[in-house]
């Protein structure tokens, strides 16, 4: 039994960690700078915490007897809040550096840090049909504007906590996590849950068509929640000490991704392209070769089954949200 300290715990990826590691007996201490109510899950469990972790102070009042540190915490969205938000996203470094002070004071043993994809090289990401990404293409550094910059800084500050103070700093790069329970409306929300809100609508009102941001040939690949947790919990057991991908490589495009989503719900949809609207690199995809050979392990669901899951979650969350009104 382990007291671990979850700093994001009221995001999409915190809560169903939280809910994890309390179900294999751990000590959890869950922080999040939302009020309890606007948390995603709440895990009466865990102690639960409205904290701003930007803070040096309130870092260290959450570290009592820590031995361990997952940090998702971030100010961060969709395309379209990454764009558009980007020393919002900047300043999320402040939440990660003095976490990792309040760590070192407190003599925690292991610090987990959700780092993004969006930390590698944009002149590796101009062509739709993306190979994959290693680990290496994050240099020489051209990470997304704001956001991958702020989480590329903070990867070198894990390692130098490692190196300098002996901390053991694991790293993960997430591409582009979905599932039930996570954003879907409101501006932050990511493209599954976007895309799978907007066939929800149509379907639930009879409408022919919806909007696309860019011509919807860009190319992603996308990880369902379960994998991500999986991951998360294996590298954390790991001896891996550098960043390493957490994705599933099954890349698709945004029309490919509706095409989906439509099967899906049974029916066919005219499409709008938005073509000034954000759409971020050209293409993205996790090559998954070092998670192999370091963890004997890689993400299972298929998108398929991983939206099929969010389509209906969302669906059902539409029109929960009409008969309230």
């Amino acid at each position: 039994m382990k007291k671990v300290l979850v700093a994001g715990a009221g995001g999409f990826i915190g809560g169903y960690l939280v809910k994890k590691l309390l179900s294999t007996g751990n000590v959890v201490t869950a922080v999040d700078v939302k009020p309890l109510e606007d948390w995603y899950q709440v895990h009466p469990e865990a102690s639960n915490f409205s904290r701003d972790l930007a803070l040096l102070s309130e870092c260290e009042n959450s570290m009592d007897g820590v031995d361990e540190v997952y940090n998702l915490a971030a100010d961060m969205g969709g395309m379209g809040f990454i764009e558009n938000n980007k020393a919002a996203c900047m300043l999320s470094v402040l939440i990660n550096t003095h976490l990792l002070m309040a760590a070192k004071e407190n003599g925690v043993k292991r610090f987990f840090y959700a780092s993004s994809a969006c930390v590698y090289n944009a002149s590796k990401q101009e062509s739709e049909d993306n190979p994959g990404l290693k680990e290496e293409d994050a240099y020489p550094a051209m990470p997304e504007d704001g956001y991958g910059w702020e989480k590329l800084f903070s990867e070198r500050m894990c390692r130098h906590f490692y190196e300098d103070y002996g901390i053991e700093t694991r790293v993960a790069r997430y591409h582009n996590v979905y599932g039930p329970l996570g954003t879907w409306d409101g501006g932050r929300e990511k493209a599954p849950a976007a895309l799978a809100r907007k066939v929800s609508i149509a379907k639930i009102n009879g409408t022919s068509g919806i909007e696309i941001w860019g011509d919807g040939e860009q190319t992603r690949s996308f990880t369902y929640i379960d994998d991500c947790i999986e991951g998360t919990l294996r590298l954390m057991e790991s001896n891996i000490h550098e960043p390493i991908n957490i994705g599933s490589d099954q890349m698709v495009s945004i029309n490919q991704m509706v095409n989906i989503l439509e099967d899906i719900a049974a029916i066919s949809l005219e499409r709008e392209y938005n073509l000034g609207a954000p759409k971020g690199v050209r293409g993205r995809n996790s090559d998954n070769t070092l998670v192999r050979e370091l963890m004997g392990w890689e993400p299972t669901v298929a998108l398929e089954d991983g939206l099929r899951k969010t389509y209906e979650w969302i669906y059902g969350e539409i029109l929960a949200k009409r008969d309230r009104k």
